[in-house]
């Protein structure tokens, strides 16, 4: 039983593919990587990873939230940045909004999830 490779019930990590390193994927920069992580239940939360540093996130997300009526806040992590969060599976609408709004080109937007 010891010699298995046992990862418990919070050992998912929703990130773990955006911090791997893939050569075939060389200048995932300039990539919006769009994620659902689970949380509790039916509960989710989409993030939003990778726009560039001028734009304000901030309004951004008080577009996001008005559009989609859902909640959300800008979080600023060590390694990845500033990511959005919101609540809900808002996939497809931040992407097509991204896209309609003209900030991202759509083969440059990458959507994760289950």
């Amino acid at each position: 039983m010891s010699d298995l490779d046992f990862q418990g019930v919070g050992a998912f990590d929703p990130f773990a593919d955006a911090n791997a390193v893939d050569k075939s994927d060389a200048g995932t920069k300039d990539y919006v990587h769009v994620r659902i992580q689970q949380r509790n239940g039916r509960k989710s939360l989409t993030t939003v990873q990778g726009l560039k540093k001028e734009y304000n996130y901030n309004k951004i997300l008080k577009d996001f939230k008005k559009e989609f009526c859902c909640n959300g806040t800008v979080v600023q992590d060590p390694e990845l940045g500033q990511v959005i969060q919101l609540q809900g599976d808002q996939r497809k609408n931040v992407s097509q909004f991204l896209v309609q709004a003209g900030i991202v080109k759509k083969e440059n937007i990458k959507i994760h999830g289950f």
